[in-house]
Parts: structure tokens; sequence; C-alpha cells
């Protein structure tokens, strides 16, 4: 009685440990590994164990940005099951990166957590640090604003957001053609398995009066999508180019 009563706060209570086959992944690729629950003093009954895909956010509470914790994906290993004191078991799985899962860039942290529920007593997790590489779509879009446009990345953040829930942002600072009139130009991507929806949005430098009017009353930013089909994406990158430059162009004047 006195080994469940530690248990229940932990002492001598089951432990679980997410073994991954890698670590380095893209968004929409599969994800191969094992669960593995040390049984601790004392029988235990287990109602679930998930893995949540997690990261950081920022939202802006009372003017000020504060950095929470994100859970993107929710996956479910196990039901019902028992672990015997000292027993060890194996649970194999495979589960699939959601495509709006973000790029380890900017210092953003990813990682999976693995949450085990028992009955009348804390619940063990384990915490799995990974890296997920920008999926090849979204690295064409970007070599095309660098590489092509002559647009500079300065920051990528994850942020919450009203309408899209969370985000990852890549803010850009204008180069070239674009350095005479564009403050600066923020993209979130969309990503799904057979296309990318690419938003612009586009601040532009305040012109005249009218432009100065704009600027004071914040509404100089003009926002446009792009959609780039697998067939464009997997082609040159200068027809890339071309369709977000025919975007952003329309906010020249």
């Amino acid at each position: 009685m006195f080994k469940k009563l530690l248990a229940s706060v932990g002492v001598g209570a089951a432990k679980v440990d997410t073994q991954l086959e890698k670590d380095h992944f893209v968004p929409g690729e599969e994800v191969h590994g094992k669960v593995v629950i040390q049984g601790g003093d004392v029988e235990q009954s287990i109602d679930a164990i998930h893995i949540f895909l997690m990261t950081e956010a920022i939202r802006e509470v009372d003017d000020r940005k504060v950095r929470e914790k994100v859970d993107l994906q929710k996956y479910s290993i196990t039901n019902q099951l028992s672990i015997q004191a000292g027993e060890t078991k194996e649970l194999p799985f495979s589960i699939k990166l959601p495509y709006h899962a973000p790029a380890s860039l900017g210092k953003l942290p990813i990682w999976f957590e693995t949450g085990v529920d028992i009955p009348m007593a804390l619940d063990p997790e384990d915490r799995d640090p990974i890296t997920i590489t920008p999926h090849p779509y979204i690295e064409k879009v970007l070599n095309a604003l660098e590489n092509n446009l002559g647009f500079h990345l300065r920051k990528v953040e994850m942020e919450a957001s009203k309408r899209f829930g969370y985000v990852q942002e890549f803010e850009f600072t204008p180069g070239g053609e674009y350095r005479s009139y564009l403050d600066e130009l923020e993209v979130i991507f969309f990503l799904q398995e057979n296309h990318v929806d690419v938003m612009l949005e586009v601040d532009r430098r305040a012109r005249g009066l009218g432009g100065l009017f704009a600027e004071a009353l914040e509404i100089d930013e003009s926002r446009a999508k792009v959609k780039l089909t697998s067939q464009e994406l997997n082609g040159p990158l200068d027809a890339v180019a071309r369709k977000l430059k025919q975007a952003i162009d329309q906010y020249k004047k």
C-alpha cells in the first residue's frame, strides 16, 4: 500500500522513454519509433499514451510579447494497458508529421512530448527534441525571394494568429528594385501535399501625404495570396519568381 502511495506521487512509478529512429525531418514525413515503458515498484494501469508535437509561439498580451507552449498535433499510441512492477514494454509506432509543422529556424524549439495517463498518479512525461527542415516547396519559394527578387530574410518567428491559429512568419527586408518603395515583406506558407499557398503581406513606404496618412492609420499593409502547384514548384526557379513578382508588383503604385 505504501509503495502504491509513493508511486501515485511519482516515487517508484513507471517511466516512459520515446525512442525515435532519427531526429531530422521535413513536414509530411513519416516518423518511426517506439515508446518504452519501464514498470516501477508496483503494478500500474495506464489509460492512454499520447505523443504531442510541440513548439513555442509568441502571443501579444496587453502590448507585451509572451512565449507559450503550443500543441501542434496529438497522436494516440495506445489505450488501456497494465505494466507490472519491473516489467518493460515496447510499443512501436509510425506517425506522420503534419504539413503545417514549422521549420527549425530562428532558434525555434520543436519536440515530441510523450504523455502517459495513469489513474490516481502523476503522469510521467518524456521530451524528445527534433529538427524540422523546410519542405522543398517552401525552400523553392525562399530561394526565389532571396536569389531572384533580392529580398533578405531578417527574422523567422512562430506567432499566434486570430485568423490562422499559429503560423510561422518569415520577415524579409527589400533589396534591389524593391528597396525604394517597400519597408518589409512578411510571408506565411500554407503547405499541402500538392501545392503551397503563399500569403504575402506588403508593407509599403510612405509616399507623399496619402502615404503618410495611411501609415499613421496603420493601413499601409497589403495582402496577396499566391498559389503554387507542385508542377510549378518542381519546375524552373525563374517561373516561381515571376509569379511571386507579379503579386508583389501590384502594390508598387
